[in-house]
């Protein structure tokens, strides 16, 4: 779970406290449900986000774990 919050905070670098003005997370909502990003105010992000909430998880679970490097043995 600490990977996955540290990739949210990585994600939202420097809109932290606005993350719905990320042109990043903007970018990855339009590629991925079609809202227009230029529309997209706070709570068409929030409502977004708590639809998809559990595909969300798991794919910044799948994000948080492709940048660790697995123990070779």
């Amino acid at each position: 779970m600490f990977g996955v919050l540290r990739l949210a905070f990585r994600l939202s670098k420097g809109y932290r406290l606005h993350f719905w003005d990320s042109p990043y997370l903007k970018w990855r909502v339009e590629t991925w449900s079609g809202l227009e990003a230029d529309s997209l105010t706070p709570r068409m992000f929030l409502e977004f986000t708590w639809q998809h909430r559990a595909e969300l998880l798991r794919y910044m679970r799948w994000a948080a774990n492709r940048g660790i490097p697995q123990s070779r043995k």
